[in-house]
């Protein structure tokens, strides 16, 4: 059956509740701001002042849709044809249930749930409800994957035998999400595979077109911890003697010119950063933190063996030890392979072990929301796209795509902990 449309959304501009205006509530409501003849961000959910007031500026929400809390919005009625639910991961059930009982079209940042049965309890609903759902696995969605699938599809390697994918975290990257900050332990977030790499999982799947039949999975916290903190150094990197040597200091990262990280994550450490505030910020809250002093326990590298139906094999590693850069992929076919790196493809033929080189980034417009190679804009647009015209197949990543790339994700992490060959099933 059809889902639900909203009354003649097809001819004004979809109207959206955000909740949680942090980073990713933040860039995918860009689309609106770009597009407002197509969407207009009507109503917000924010706890922080410092994020929830100028994201009300910017959109000019009106005050009486404004809220510091969730049920708040949900126990106002519907207030808009969908919702993007951007809260922290463990945050997703409750709100995902309470809107899609209400009728929200609904994109939820990706993982869907830490715990599999409250992925698939969402999913559940939002079938039975017969909405328009999407989840952020923005890798499917760029210029670059589809001319890769198409190449694929077009014979241009002959039959996929196997997959090696390649997630360079980068060292600066991984010390401020993943040991100083939200996504440093899993008791309070998700696992390091499922948080940070479920959209690579995801687009492997995507990818090879066959469901995958087993996993295994090895990896662990290798360095940042304890036992490898420096002689001579301190709890904060402002008070430390020998930061200058060490390349995950928070003053190499944050401060100074030549700073590694990049316009959004000093956002997170203060929605107005200067050097100023990010001092302070680096002084009162966790980003300051040494990392080899901090309470994160998530795995710091990883690798996923893969073998899908017919045969078909696929590798994936995940590792905080290399430059913050784009994702690494090589697909070995019968006729060729293919080489890719986010934005070039090379193909090579086996016929006559020529090459054919592709660039997917020439004239690209993205307005402000370039981030994953354009699959933050473009998986706006299609979700956008889907709820004018009342078509799910314009999502890409539905529910029944995300529960099973999800599961494959479980499974793998299963398989790390037990030291074992998990097999699908089918789940």
């Amino acid at each position: 059956m059809s889902p639900t449309q909203p009354n003649n959304v097809a001819q004004r501009p979809v109207r959206v509740l955000v909740v949680g205006a942090g980073a990713r509530g933040e860039i995918y409501s860009r689309y609106a701001l770009a597009h407002p003849d197509l969407m207009q961000v009507v109503a917000v959910a924010e706890p922080r002042d410092a994020y929830r007031e100028p994201f009300v500026v910017q959109h000019a929400i009106a005050p009486e849709n404004v809220f510091t809390d969730w049920r708040q919005a949900a126990d106002a009625g519907k207030l808009a044809d969908a919702v993007l639910i951007c809260t922290q991961d463990q945050m997703h059930l409750e709100p995902a249930l309470a809107f899609a009982r209400q009728g929200y079209a609904m994109l939820l940042e990706k993982p869907l749930s830490p715990d599999a049965d409250e992925c698939r309890a969402i999913v559940a609903e939002v079938v039975r409800q017969k909405l328009i759902f999407s989840v952020g696995h923005v890798l499917r969605y760029t210029r670059y994957t589809q001319k890769l699938k198409q190449l694929l599809r077009d014979g241009a390697i002959g039959d996929i035998v196997s997959l090696q994918h390649l997630e360079p975290v980068g060292y600066w990257h991984q010390a401020h999400s993943f040991v100083r900050g939200n996504w440093r332990n899993d008791q309070q977030a998700a696992f390091m595979l499922l948080q940070k790499s479920c959209h690579d999982i995801d687009w492997i799947r995507y990818v090879m077109e066959q469901p995958c039949e087993q996993v295994s999975s090895f990896g662990n916290l290798h360095h940042f911890h304890q036992e490898n903190q420096p002689a001579g150094a301190a709890d904060n990197c402002l008070d430390c003697a020998v930061e200058a040597a060490c390349p995950y200091s928070a003053k190499r990262i944050y401060l100074g010119d030549d700073h590694k990280a990049t316009p959004g994550f000093l956002r997170v450490l203060t929605p107005e950063p200067d050097q100023t505030t990010l001092r302070a910020a680096l002084r009162d809250g966790p980003y300051g933190r040494c990392v080899y002093r901090c309470d994160n326990n998530v795995v710091d590298h990883q690798v996923v063996n893969m073998q899908f139906a017919g045969g078909r094999t696929a590798s994936f590693t995940m590792t905080a030890f290399t430059r913050h850069e784009d994702r690494h992929t090589r697909i070995f076919g019968s006729r060729g392979c293919l080489e890719g790196d986010g934005r070039h493809i090379r193909i090579t033929s086996f016929l006559d072990d020529g090459e054919t080189h592709y660039d997917t980034d020439a004239g690209q417009d993205l307005h402000a929301m370039g981030g994953h190679g354009g699959g933050d804009y473009y998986l706006m647009q299609h979700f956008i796209a889907a709820i004018r015209a009342n078509d799910p197949s314009q999502v890409l990543a539905g529910p029944a795509e995300a529960l099973e790339s999800h599961l494959m994700v479980f499974a793998a992490e299963r398989a790390r902990r037990e030291a074992a060959v998990i097999a699908l099933n089918g789940a």
